[in-house]
């Protein structure tokens, strides 16, 4: 079983919530590659300015991946504007394992991550859709939003 990152805005964090399906952009398919069914996925949303408000980079929940990535071209995610017409067609299912009743702000957990080792210049383990990521981040990052792991 691996365990992964995956990271979206919370527009899609909320698809992925209601749909059960987790979408990365085309050029992300050899990385689809290695998801198999059984893994284990945190969803981590990125900073974002909501009017007057800013809210932190999060995790918003953790699910198992129900089936092999599968492609699907029906525009079920929202497209960020840098990013055309980008459907998002290389596809999972997953399950909810546990979502969070609130988000569990980023920034405090980046102290004990493995996975980040640029503690100064963290976001950038987060750039691409997915990450894989050692079990003990999976574990940490549940038992901090109270969560069995």
């Amino acid at each position: 079983m691996t365990y992964w990152i995956a990271s979206s805005n919370r527009d899609n964090a909320e698809v992925v919530r209601e749909k059960h399906i987790w979408g990365v952009p085309r050029r992300n398919w050899s990385l689809m590659h290695r998801v198999k069914s059984g893994d284990k996925m945190l969803v981590y949303v990125r900073g974002e300015q909501e009017g007057e408000t800013a809210l932190p980079s999060a995790i918003t929940g953790a699910y198992e991946v129900v089936s092999d990535p599968y492609e699907d071209e029906t525009p079920i995610f929202l497209t960020p504007r840098h990013m055309g017409n980008e459907v998002f067609p290389f596809r999972m299912k997953v399950r909810p394992v546990a979502i969070f009743d609130e988000p569990l702000e980023f920034k405090p957990l980046i102290p004990d991550l493995k996975f980040i080792t640029n503690k100064k210049m963290w976001s950038g383990h987060l750039r691409v859709a997915m990450r894989e990521i050692p079990e003990e981040d999976y574990r940490l990052i549940l038992r901090r939003a109270g969560k069995e792991a």
